[in-house]
């Protein structure tokens, strides 16, 4: 395919240094445009804004930023920003892994599903990078413009989204590209109860667990073989042997 149109967006907002990198290593190889939003987004999953107005902010010719989630991003880039449908949508590079069960939270990982929803094939970017980590943005890049030279090449399967996990290692200490099944991410703590300073209680939702089961060939377990993890996702949610199943039971 020959200078494809990419759509670039992600959950961190469009000034973060993750799409900025992510954005840098697409160049070369099609036209890039940037539709993410305004401020940080994680964790908001495939949240759409339905009850309130949504505001587009154009930067220059080739990016956009909407006071909105990852979902209403590529949504309003492909209807209405966008003079032709992207042939490609990719979202990143995320701060933080997107390992397991985190792929349900995942701003990042919800804005390359929104895309496969429409049709397109659609790349999700995260660095694995814990807390205070110093993150290795170039290692991140480099992966993503060797995937998806290979995606372009290629193509994907109709509602097929890839989950992409790079280790925050030096590009000399990352061992190469694995495929691999989701894992099962361990989250402890989850929950922080704290007091203000007017005595009330309030609470904070989330941690930074990173202890997964040890699944063979899952996504966890290749990041800690320091090995870039590829993951299928499909949009089609359906457990077609429970489905069977249930054709059984008796009202």
């Amino acid at each position: 395919m020959k200078n494809p149109l990419i759509l670039v967006s992600n959950d961190d907002g469009f000034r973060s240094e993750g799409i900025q990198a992510l954005t840098k290593a697409m160049q070369g190889l099609g036209q890039v445009i940037v539709v993410a939003p305004d401020s940080e987004q994680s964790a908001a999953s495939h949240a759409l804004t339905l009850h309130r107005p949504l505001r587009v902010y154009k930067h220059s010719d080739s990016i956009y930023s909407v006071d909105g989630t990852p979902t209403d991003c590529v949504t309003l880039a492909i209807h209405e920003i966008l003079k032709k449908k992207p042939d490609f949508v990719v979202s990143g590079i995320n701060r933080g892994a997107n390992l397991g069960d985190d792929v349900h939270y995942s701003g990042t990982v919800s804005a390359a599903v929104e895309g496969a929803l429409s049709k397109i094939p659609s790349v999700a970017f995260s660095l694995v990078s814990w807390g205070q980590e110093k993150p290795i943005f170039n290692s991140a890049a480099h992966y993503a413009k060797k995937i998806m030279k290979k995606v372009i090449q290629e193509g994907l399967p109709r509602g097929v989204t890839l989950n992409v996990n790079i280790p925050n290692l030096p590009l000399k200490q990352i061992k190469g590209i694995s495929f691999a099944k989701l894992g099962k991410r361990n989250y402890e703590e989850v929950i922080f109860e704290k007091i203000d300073p007017r005595g009330r209680k309030y609470f904070w939702i989330g941690g930074d667990d990173r202890t997964f089961d040890d699944i063979p060939t899952s996504d966890g377990n290749m990041i800690q073989k320091k090995m870039v993890s590829i993951t299928p996702l499909q949009t089609d949610m359906t457990h077609y042997l429970q489905l069977e199943e249930m054709k059984g039971w008796k009202f």
